[in-house]
């Protein structure tokens, strides 16, 4: 990676972080939790998205790709509530916190390992916050 893709990386996160601490109700303490839950989403479903890449065409009429060959590759399965490109195409004056936190319940789910561990607290934070 370049030098310069790191520092427009560090200026986009200190950006984020003053959006944050000046359109949120959160202590710059608490933005560790919905900014790392946001970032493991977006990997997760990197992953994810690759996995599936790999996996197509490997269904056959009696077998269906499904959960436990995302996690024979070592890979959470995203349920389709909890992709990026859900989240990212909810229409205008959708509850996003809300839908994160759905999104997040919904990868427990489907990952019995994380359950109870993923920060589902979306909800305190602004539709302007979690769009910027």
């Amino acid at each position: 990676m370049a030098v310069g893709n790191n520092n427009d990386i560090e200026k986009k996160l200190w950006d984020a972080a003053d959006e944050m601490r000046a359109n949120s109700k959160l202590k710059s303490s608490e933005f560790s939790v919905p900014v790392l839950g946001l970032i493991f989403l977006r990997y997760a479903d990197f992953k994810f998205t690759t996995a599936e890449d790999k996996l197509r065409g490997k269904e056959t009429g009696r077998r269906q790709i499904g959960r436990n060959d995302y996690h024979a590759l070592g890979v959470l399965y995203l349920p389709e509530k909890a992709r990026f490109k859900t989240l990212l195409s909810l229409p205008e004056g959708e509850n996003i916190g809300a839908a994160i936190n759905d999104a997040m319940k919904a990868i427990e789910t489907d990952n019995p390992d994380l359950k109870d561990i993923l920060p589902k607290t979306y909800n305190r934070l602004d539709n302007s916050t979690l769009i910027a």
